[in-house]
């Protein structure tokens, strides 16, 4: 047996041309897993190496001779033809303009049923029978249009070419690849189907150990332009989920008929900023229920085999939402996922109902990365040292890679690196594995969707930047690798149970007005602002960022104004005198800072209440203030992207909303760009530099003595309690 911090807890990739260099990595990361990826094959000489084999399993994809004899039972999604101004009555509507049309087809069957003509002018449906599609040109052409009225097609498609096998054969510029069809496991024949060509896939490859599916069953939304770019993504997107078949299912099921409006909401496409409607709410949760039912089949199919279980978190993995009720019954033994930063750890280490949880760090073994003048040890540095500050709160059980392993083998200094990454995850797995590290206090993001979006909220691609964001997503990075307990609730979950914030500290809401994250018009409903301000008058903390509570109605436009001790001008407001504008800079929150916050995007026209205490303002625009509400306390800040620094403001801020500031100083740094983790029951801690600089400290145990500390470069160190 090996030393346990240089073996096992490691899966690498693997292809028919790397077997010798693929043995020699097993050795060198002490890696105890091997895969296959999309567009590799795995080679037979690696079988008996005595390392676990995972296959790669697509339950949608890679059968094109049964997606053909069955094009009925191809995937289908719901698409919007751009807005078209009518000039007169005569209205003529392409419907693939701005569309890869080697991806898309528009479906034509039952179409007067199934499609809808809006006036988006009016918000009105053009009832079927004045409109024809004509398939010839592929235009829906009508003669009762109102001059200067806009109007769109929302269609139904096949599926043609799978979004991602498309994004990887541009990505690595597959050259004459044949394109993979995405057929539709929930329909019956290729349901029939599908678990005798599990079966069948599981005989004819007796060594895999496990099953990694990818996925089950419906992508995410990803639709390619002309020029086969990116065109519209949301990664919690569900326009790819839907059939005639299903639809149809659901109406049985819920007793009304289902309009593409469900999805296509006012021309946006249903994404999660969105405020959620009940028919999306509903339909979530039938294709939840449905999607459970039928992976649980191919599962159990998997173990009679004798085979594991795995899920990737990602592709087509609509309705197996992971903090969802219906994902435990599934019964996987394993999900992994990829891991951009700190959140998209959390949403991969935080899944209940699986024996293990495993992320695939980045960078990928893809040309895009791993090429001449390409730096592929930068960004493994930047998501480790990211990814780390999650893993030290809730660590999954293995990390791996993905991706061509021969790219990866030109880059010696990389395969160092990854080794001295795989040898830290596995010290630090066995030091806080089977505990629950030391949590200040307890925190609740509130949003709309709690915990269906939890560490995903503000994730719009993943984990990937948006100007719009930042601001917002930086708190869910900055709790990812915080000393909080952490949950997620809906403001649903107020409604039906007040009780849920009785064990709460703090809640936290996040974002813009009128989104889902900040609640948009359940503001109206008094049942859940008579909560909220009652909870921070019993001696609570609310945190509120950007446009919290943010909705017009009966005076106000921020509904928790007087909690907050702020309010937005809306112009509304013009002939009041504003004269709270003295500012604070020395409060407890910000004793730490060493230059001037930044506040990302920030929000404008913001002032402050009498009696508020305003910490920042940048011309007569409140960017942070504070303010007392019966015993509890409230902090407003205009945005936070995530740094170090701010995550310090925010822990500061917990702190301060709850009256605890005596207790600052109890597993602490007094440097931020250094955090101490405590794991009491299993009588360590551990202080890691989150720099790629060396760093000094003082380190404050959990009994408030403490002792100077010099911290190399990315370091960690670990003591005995």
């Amino acid at each position: 047996m090996k030393e346990v911090y240089n073996y096992g807890r490691v899966t690498i990739p693997t292809d028919v041309d790397v077997i010798p260099q693929t043995k020699e990595m097993l050795e060198k990361w002490g890696a105890d897993a091997i895969r296959d990826c999309d567009g590799t094959d795995f080679p037979q000489e690696l079988k008996d190496t005595g390392a676990k084999i995972y296959s790669t399993y697509y339950t949608t994809r890679k059968d094109n001779e049964w997606a053909k004899a069955n094009p009925d039972e191809v995937q289908q999604m719901y698409l919007m033809t751009p807005f078209y101004t009518a000039e007169g009555a005569h209205m003529e509507i392409e419907l693939m303009k701005g569309l890869y049309p080697d991806m898309l087809k528009p479906n034509p069957k039952d179409c007067k049923r199934w499609w809808e003509v809006v006036d988006r002018t009016e918000g009105s449906i053009l009832d079927p029978t004045v409109w024809e599609f004509d398939e010839a040109s592929g235009k829906v052409i009508f003669d009762c249009a109102k001059a200067f009225h806009e109007y769109t097609v929302s269609f139904l498609a096949f599926i043609i070419w799978d979004p991602v096998h498309m994004y990887n054969a541009v990505v690595n510029d597959w050259k004459d690849v044949e394109h993979q069809i995405t057929f539709d496991v929930r329909q019956p024949k290729t349901r029939e189907f599908t678990m005798k060509r599990l079966r069948k896939f599981i005989e004819e490859h007796p060594y895999v150990n496990v099953i990694r599916y990818t996925t089950f069953f419906h992508q995410f939304t990803l639709v390619f332009d002309e020029l086969a770019r990116e065109r519209y993504v949301d990664w919690y997107g569900y326009s790819a989920s839907v059939s005639p078949y299903i639809l149809e299912q659901f109406e049985q099921e819920v007793g009304y008929k289902f309009r593409p409006e469900y999805i296509i909401d006012q021309g946006y496409y249903n994404n999660q900023y969105r405020v959620p409607t009940k028919e999306f709410k509903d339909f979530q949760a039938f294709q939840r229920r449905e999607v459970a039912k039928l992976a649980k089949e191919m599962v159990d199919i998997t173990h009679e085999c004798g085979k594991e279980a795995m899920m990737f978190l990602g592709d087509h993995w609509i309705g197996t939402e992971p903090f969802m009720d219906e994902f435990k019954t599934i019964g996987l033994d394993a999900v992994v996922g990829s891991v951009g930063n700190g959140s998209t750890l959390r949403l991969i280490s935080d899944i209940e109902g699986v024996s293990y949880t495993e992320g695939r760090f980045l960078p990928y073994f893809f040309p895009d990365t791993f090429h001449e003048g390409g730096d592929p040890v930068k960004e493994a540095k930047v998501n480790w040292v990211t990814a780390r500050r999650a893993i030290l709160r809730k660590p999954i059980d293995r990390i791996g890679y993905g991706g061509y392993l021969k790219l990866a083998c030109q880059f010696p200094d990389f395969i160092e690196y990854v080794e001295s990454v795989c040898n830290e995850f596995r010290l630090l797995y066995e030091n806080i594995k089977g505990t629950t590290p030391y949590c200040i206090k307890k925190v609740a993001v509130l949003n709309s969707w709690g915990k269906m979006r939890a560490w995903g909220c503000h994730m719009v691609h993943h984990a990937l930047y948006q100007k719009q964001n930042y601001s917002y997503a930086g708190i869910i990075e900055a709790l990812s690798g915080a000393p909080f307990d952490v949950k997620f609730i809906s403001f649903d979950d107020i409604k039906e149970n007040p009780d849920c914030l009785k064990d709460i500290d703090v809640i936290i809401t996040v974002g813009d007005a009128d989104t889902a994250h900040t609640g948009g018009d359940v503001w109206e409903d008094p049942a859940i602002v008579t909560t909220i301000r009652e909870f921070v008058h019993n001696g609570h903390g609310i945190i509120g960022i950007g446009e919290p509570s943010g909705h017009q109605y009966q005076g106000r436009f921020f509904q928790l104004a007087n909690v907050f001790g702020v309010e937005e001008e809306r112009g509304f407001t013009l002939g009041y005198d504003k004269y709270n504008w003295e500012e604070h800079p020395n409060h407890f929150i910000l004793e730490d800072c060493t230059k001037p916050v930044d506040f990302g995007e920030g929000k404008k026209n913001i002032f402050a209440l009498e009696g508020t205490t305003i910490l920042n303002h940048k011309e007569k625009e409140v960017q942070m203030a504070v303010n007392e509400y019966g015993k509890g306390r409230a902090v407003y800040i205009s945005g936070l992207p995530y740094s170090f620094e701010n995550s310090r403001i925010l822990y500061r801020s917990i702190l301060w909303s709850v009256h605890d500031e005596e207790n600052l100083h109890k597993w602490y740094s007094t440097n931020f760009n250094v955090e101490v983790h405590a794991y009491v029951k299993n009588g360590k801690y551990c202080v890691v530099n989150n720099t790629y600089e060396p760093q000094t400290t003082t380190v404050y145990r959990g009994d408030g003595t403490s002792f100077e500390l010099s911290m190399d470069a990315n370091e960690i160190k670990w003591y005995e309690i």
